[in-house]
């Protein structure tokens, strides 16, 4: 069985990302701390502390927010997790366990933990699974504790999540005096199986399984329970539900597309696939490699984004990936980064990590500005800022990152996420590392028992360290090093991406190393000693066309270069970019500029464009041919659109046919 690796063990040195890691301690956790005390002018107001106060009696007033407002300090308190395991800071624990405490005395003595139910409706609680979210947050405190407690060492903020499991696991169940539901809004089932492998409790994991076993199995327990209200509820548009939209349309085991609401889809993935490894439970690994065939091969944009219709956040329909109303939700690509990662964690199969770098190079990182202080919650891929208007079908779409929301979901979990990027690098089984993401990295203690690593009186030793110093996303060059005490005896298996052309490995005097592919893997046949070993691939910009059946992309190209996808905008290339025609017959050509948004390889091309003019000296329709003009044109990563003029961007060009 696969060994997380902890982020205390891994120092992140990369160019490209250390910016990013750095941001999340020197700018994102401050910035949120601000939002959610409501001190950010021009900002949607959180509530969220606010609600603990007065579910603490320390504060007068109602509860304000969404049901699920809790969740943003959940997070928050993640990243903090993280962030201190990697960077101990006296300050910002103390804050952290002030936080804990209040959540603490915001708790009711049974355990039960919702600020929501506990302030405006103490009569409703786990009455209404489908809107409630209860469960939902309790999943993220879950989650949450744990990475605090891994972190730190200190129980305190275990010991209110276990309370609190504890009343779900007396709470449902197949008991008749138990309640025989399943959360609205998957998360629990995945915390679950976390808290069960830090306490060694088994019910915790007992209960997950309960969840997802019964889950769409009989009488939909949601519409049954809509009854039972008389029809009240949370949300309007929940109005005619479809069980679909929660995957509680049939039986997990017998789903085989993605369906419904795209992060409560992948999250509940998430926990399946943990159940299959600690059940071994065929069935449901069968159908997790199913729903992510699926989900990756039919329904997922370009820049990794899940989930086609504004309408409920939800999968619509095989290759029906509109660009311009899409919704392509942070959350829903953060959650498959991490269905992915268990995946290949599971099954050894890299495939899996293709898509989560994607996901991490694309559609995750395009979701917070360069300042860490603005946020995309829906990831269009084309944007043209006049038609994005409320009350039509692009109001969801934004032309500009926002300060906050007031379902402020994606901007903590993408602190959570950056903060945590180590546990995506390697994994280990037993003395064999997998390297995953070729991102420059000093990785301490790989061999230690992984028991020892949870102690609090745990020291850091080096038995067995990695040294990992890549040159990507702009270029196929990565040296590794094995050191430290039994460094020797690591075996390696290194990722080949798909994308990687003439992919080598070499010592470091050049001669070739031996190794062999095992399902993505190139795995060394010999032992290098400490001395790097060097691998180089080539990955140039390169044209990308959709599959005939994607209606939006026909006669369309896009550019990517290695898992990095382009885009262009218009303070490059002038507005109307659906005006413009990309000529694939001459290659593109790249240029490194470090002065441009942090750094960046740029892409020129050859093009087309329509001549411009007076829009109001032309006829609306005319039986006449627009002229053509010609034009170079410039594309940047699609992660840093919007971080200088705003204005038009097009990830999905119009190619110039010469037939």
């Amino acid at each position: 069985m696969f060994q997380e690796i902890p982020l205390k063990n891994t120092k992140i040195t990369d160019e490209f990302w250390k910016p990013s890691i750095d941001l999340v301690r020197e700018s994102i956790i401050p910035y949120q701390w601000e939002i959610l005390n409501d001190l950010v002018k021009g900002a949607e107001p959180s509530h969220c502390l606010h609600n603990f106060k007065v579910a603490a009696k320390e504060e007068d007033g109602d509860f304000m927010g969404a049901v699920f407002q809790d969740t943003d300090v959940a997070k928050w308190l993640e990243a903090v997790a993280y962030t201190l395991e990697a960077f101990p800071d006296e300050e910002l624990e103390r804050l952290a366990d002030e936080t804990i405490a209040l959540i603490g005395r915001a708790q009711l003595e049974d355990g039960y933990l919702d600020t929501y139910f506990i302030i405006k409706e103490p009569e409703g609680r786990f009455k209404n699974l489908q809107e409630g979210h209860e469960l939902y947050t309790a999943g993220h405190m879950i989650e949450a504790a744990v990475a605090y407690y891994q972190a730190t060492g200190k129980d305190e903020f275990l010991k209110i999540v276990c309370k609190t499991a504890d009343l779900l696991c007396d709470t449902f169940g197949p008991e008749a005096d138990q309640i025989h539901g399943y959360p609205g809004h998957q998360e629990i089932e995945l915390a679950l199986v976390r808290l069960y492998r830090v306490t060694g409790r088994r019910q915790y994991l007992e209960l997950a399984k309960y969840f997802i076993d019964i889950r769409g199995v009989g009488a939909n327990y949601f519409l049954e329970e809509h009854k039972r209200r008389g029809g009240r509820g949370i949300f309007p548009e929940f109005s005619g539900y479809d069980p679909a939209y929660s995957q509680s349309h049939m039986p997990v085991r017998h789903q085989k597309t993605a369906e419904g609401h795209a992060v409560r889809a992948v999250y509940m993935y998430c926990a399946m696939a943990d159940l299959a490894l600690e059940y071994g439970d065929e069935a449901l690994m069968d159908a997790c490699k199913a729903l992510w065939d699926n989900m990756t091969g039919k329904r997922m944009y370009l820049t990794g984004g899940i989930g086609s219709s504004g309408i409920l956040e939800r999968f619509t329909t095989d290759y029906d990936l509109p660009n311009d109303r899409n919704y392509s939700e942070t959350c829903a690509s953060i959650g498959l980064a991490l269905f992915g990662s268990r995946m290949a964690r599971i099954t050894k199969d890299a495939s899996y990590m293709d898509t989560v770098e994607l996901e991490l190079y694309n559609n995750i990182l395009a979701g917070i500005a360069m300042d860490g202080k603005s946020f995309f919650y829906v990831n269009p891929l084309e944007v043209w800022p006049d038609n994005c208007m409320n009350r039509t079908s692009m109001e969801h779409v934004k032309p500009v990152r926002q300060k906050w929301f007031g379902v402020a979901c994606c901007p903590p979990n993408i602190a959570r996420t950056l903060a945590s990027l180590g546990h995506y690098i390697a994994f280990r089984e037993e003395k064999r590392i997998y390297v995953n993401l070729y991102v420059s990295a000093v990785i301490d203690g790989i061999l230690e028992d992984p028991e020892d690593s949870l102690s609090p009186e745990h020291t850091q030793n080096t038995k067995g360290s990695l040294k990992i110093e890549s040159q990507m996303p702009w270029k196929g060059r990565c040296e590794i090093t094995r050191g430290g005490e039994g460094g020797k005896e690591m075996e390696l298996a290194l990722r080949i991406p798909a994308y990687a052309e003439g992919f080598a490995i070499t010592g470091y005097d050049g001669r070739p190393v031996r190794w062999h592919e095992e399902t993505g893997y190139a795995i060394l046949d010999e032992d290098s000693g400490n001395d790097p070993v060097i691998l180089t691939w080539n990955m140039p910009a390169a044209y990308v066309w959709a599959n005939p059946m994607v209606r939006a992309d026909a006669g369309k190209v896009a550019i990517k270069k290695g898992p990095v996808v382009y885009c262009l905008e218009e303070t490059d290339n002038g507005a109307n970019l659906a005006g413009v025609f990309a000529d694939t017959s001459q290659p593109p050509a790249e240029t490194w500029e470090p002065d441009l948004l942090g750094g960046v390889v740029s892409v020129s091309i050859h093009g087309k464009r329509l001549a411009a003019g007076a829009p109001q000296e032309k006829k609306l329709y005319a039986a006449e041919r627009p002229q053509l003009e010609d034009v170079s044109l410039k594309a940047v990563p699609y992660a840093r659109w919007c971080n200088r003029t705003p204005g038009e961007m097009t990830v999905w060009m119009k190619e110039l046919y010469h037939v």
